[in-house]
Parts: structure tokens; C-alpha cells; sequence
């Protein structure tokens, strides 16, 4: 990983969106994610950063609906250059979680809507792409006719041979009387929609990651899963892996080893 790159000393960047705020969705109206969720799992990064170990410089990872912003900002502590875009400005207007602590970094954006972000280098600013860009339990919340332009942003943004990784939430959602999610499917679903749009789902990424995600069953989100798409079918090599590596995979975040860390640990 390439630690020794101060996200402190990066000039400005912004973002150029069409619409700043998804004003017509529901979890807009009902802030219920975005009030709460703060997802980050160590072990998830250190994997992605395994992952893409033989790139030179940072590595640049866009999270797309980024609630509270915690793995961006591990993100940035990591060394990498990483943004975040939420679509409900709740955690915005009261200065949330991250939101206090990073707010050059986080951003609000209706992402079924064009947008463009941008870094200032040498002192003007130009298009960034990113290595990495995830979706934790969004896909969900976007309605299917609004999911072309979602990729198409996402395509725009995501640099040859990167990864989008996510996670989606196969089942509903009701806050207030409202179903928060807008698009339920299975992955077969997911997989034949998003092949149809440009983007191919890698399914030995999949197991690379060996259930260490930032959400999944395991954090915060039973019976969602995973899926992880190239452009082209690019993308880095795996790196090889021992079985206690593998084995210790399933068992973080299992519920014996939270069972285990309870008793021990009281936590």
C-alpha cells in the first residue's frame, strides 16, 4: 500500500453535479441510513490494498453513497485518495460521523443524475478516476430505469482495469410505511442487468474477498450479497493465499468469533 501519500497536502477537489441532493427519493424524505450507518472493516481494506499492491501511487476509491463516511476516511488514514457521495444531505447539515472530521472529502449527489469530480493538480483542476469504486447496500435504493445513467456515471469514473464493488440487499426495506428500496431482485437479476448495461460481474473477486466486506451478511446487511464488476473483464491479478488465511476470513465477523470476542472481550 502507498502509505507515505499525504491526503492533507492534495489540492481541492469538487464536485459538479447536475443535481446536489436526490431531493425525490424516498431516503431523502426518511434520512434512515444515512442517519445511522458508519460502516468500516479493516479487513476489507487490507485486502484491497493486497489486491492492488503492485500499482504505483495511491490508489483512488470512490464510495457511492457514503452515509457517515467511515471507510472513506480509512480510506484517507490508509494513504489512498478517496471521496465519498451521499444523496441525502442529513449528515451534511449536522455534521455527522465523518462529515466533521473530512468535509473536503465528502460530498452530496443525487448519483442518478450526471455528475463529475475533479482535482486540482499543479494548480487547475482535472477529471479524476478512480481504481475502486463501491456501492454498500445502494443499488437497491435506485429505481431500474434510473440504473443506466448509475452506470453510466460510474464508467466515466472508474479507470481501466478498476473494480465497483457492492453490496445489494435482495429483499424490502419499510421505514414509515415506505419501501426505501426500489429495485428487488436476486444477483442472477443483477448480474444479467448490469452485463446488459457495459459492466461484467467477476464472481473470483468474489472470493478473494472471502466475505470481508464493508457491509454483507456478516456487517450489517442478512441476506444481501455481493457483486463485483470490471470494464471489459479487466482487472488485477488475485494474489495467492494460504489456507489459514482463508480460514481466518470466514471465521472474522462469523458469529462464533462475535460470540467468542463478546465473552472474552465484552465488546
Amino acid at each position: 500500500m502507498h502509505s507515505s501519500f499525504d491526503y492533507q497536502n492534495l489540492g481541492a477537489i469538487r464536485v459538479r453535479a447536475q443535481r446536489e441532493v436526490a431531493t425525490s427519493s424516498a431516503d431523502h424524505r426518511i434520512p434512515w441510513g444515512t442517519r445511522r450507518d458508519n460502516s468500516r472493516n479493516r479487513r476489507f481494506n487490507q485486502k484491497l490494498y493486497k489486491l492492488f499492491a503492485p500499482q504505483k501511487g495511491p490508489l483512488r476509491v470512490l464510495d457511492l453513497g457514503c452515509s457517515g463516511g467511515g471507510f472513506v476516511k480509512d480510506c484517507l488514514d490508509d494513504g489512498c485518495i478517496a471521496v465519498g457521495l451521499e444523496g441525502s444531505d442529513f449528515s451534511k447539515k449536522f455534521r455527522r460521523a465523518e462529515w466533521r472530521t473530512i468535509p473536503e472529502f465528502l460530498f452530496t449527489s443525487d448519483i442518478t443524475a450526471p455528475f463529475h469530480i475533479e482535482g486540482e493538480f499543479h494548480g487547475s483542476f482535472s477529471a479524476i478516476r478512480f481504481d475502486v469504486i463501491t456501492s454498500w447496500e445502494v443499488m437497491e435504493h435506485i429505481a431500474d430505469a434510473d440504473l443506466p445513467q448509475v452506470v453510466k456515471n460510474v464508467l466515466e469514473h472508474l479507470e481501466e482495469g478498476g473494480l465497483w464493488i457492492m453490496s445489494v440487499s435482495p429483499h424490502p426495506d419499510i421505514v414509515e410505511g415506505v419501501n426505501l428500496h426500489q429495485t428487488i431482485q436476486g444477483k442472477e437479476w443483477w448480474v444479467q442487468r448490469l452485463a446488459g448495461l457495459g459492466v461484467e460481474h467477476q464472481e473470483k473477486y468474489v472470493r478473494f474477498f472471502n466475505t470481508q466486506f464493508i457491509r454483507g451478511p456478516k456487517y450489517n446487511a442478512p441476506g444481501s450479497f455481493h457483486l463485483i464488476v470490471t470494464r471489459g473483464g479487466k482487472g488485477p491479478e488475485i494474489p495467492a493465499e494460504n489456507l489459514c488465511i482463508k480460514a481466518y476470513d470466514r471465521w472474522l465477523g462469523c458469529r462464533g468469533q462475535k460470540i467468542l470476542k463478546l465473552a472474552l472481550l465484552g465488546v
